[in-house]
């Protein structure tokens, strides 16, 4: 099994939304803000090779939404989705499976293309099929208040009228080596994937965990819709980390990757933070 990181740009959002109710004294000092009180992000996926599949979790933002919404978003860097599966030698046409934690727009826009036109969509990943959580899916075509301005039809409805989504119900084993969790304080039905690779295991943290300073149980986001739960499903989790030495993979943190974590004092914290290149080219522990 192979593991690339898949950098497709980044974007900013509001610091005082990724860290919920935590004053800004105490989380700048871990993770900076501009003089707007906003954040740089990344949109950072996986890429999977398991030698007969080539699974992509997560696509970043894509480029289908307008001018004035991506403004509010303030796109930036020099990374894109296409950039960096050639850096590591693959295309679009490769991808197998394309595994979404959800449905927000900043986790599955590159799913789906417009033509040069900009009239007609097409599934970027013309030969894969795109998994989602059942819960997840149904959230998506049914939403809340909330995240009504977060899910948007042409990220996903082409793949589902191209017959191409499939949905998982449970946490289990996906494929060999593969375990899908669901969580549900962040959205109904987040996918977080568990691989299991030569130096243990690895977690895609998706927004259970978006940055590397959302470690301490309190600090959830206020985009969660479940803040409570949030706290509980990241309890447990992160004790497993802990227990088990699991590595922890971030999406959304511009400067962190991939930590472990350990039991402290004042409970669970990054234990030790390196690069899944870091990581990949560690002799095999298991």
């Amino acid at each position: 099994m192979k593991l690339f990181k898949i950098e497709s740009g980044n974007f900013m959002a509001d610091g005082g939304a990724i860290f919920g109710v935590i004053p800004k004294m105490m989380w700048s000092k871990f993770y900076p803000a501009n003089d707007i009180n906003y954040c740089n992000l990344s949109m950072r996926c996986l890429l999977i090779d398991t030698g007969d599949r080539r699974i992509l979790i997560d696509t970043g933002v894509g480029d289908k939404q307008s001018d004035k919404f991506f403004s509010y978003h303030h796109l930036n860097g020099d990374n894109s989705l296409s950039g960096s599966l050639t850096k590591v030698g693959y295309n679009f046409e490769d991808i197998t499976d394309v595994v979404l934690t959800h449905l927000h727009f900043d986790h599955c826009g590159g799913c789906v293309n417009y033509d040069d036109q900009q009239q007609q969509p097409y599934l970027a990943f013309p030969n894969a099929t795109y998994w989602v959580g059942k819960t997840q899916w149904e959230n998506y075509k049914m939403p809340n208040i909330r995240e009504g301005a977060v899910y948007f039809k042409e990220n996903m409805m082409p793949v589902f009228e191209a017959g191409r989504l499939k949905t998982i119900d449970a946490d289990g084993e996906w494929l060999p080596g593969i375990e899908m969790r669901i969580f549900n304080g962040h959205t109904a039905g987040q996918l977080v994937p568990v691989i299991q690779t030569t130096q243990g295991k690895l977690a895609y943290m998706g927004d259970l965990i978006p940055v590397m300073a959302s470690i301490p149980l309190a600090w959830v986001s206020a985009y969660d819709t479940d803040p409570l739960l949030s706290i509980e499903e990241k309890r447990e989790f992160l004790k497993e980390a802990a227990d088990n030495n699991y590595t922890l993979f971030f999406e959304h943190d511009l400067y962190n990757e991939c930590c472990t974590v350990e039991k402290t004092e004042k409970g669970i914290r990054m234990k030790e933070s390196f690069t899944l290149e870091a990581l990949v080219n560690q002799p095999a522990t298991i």
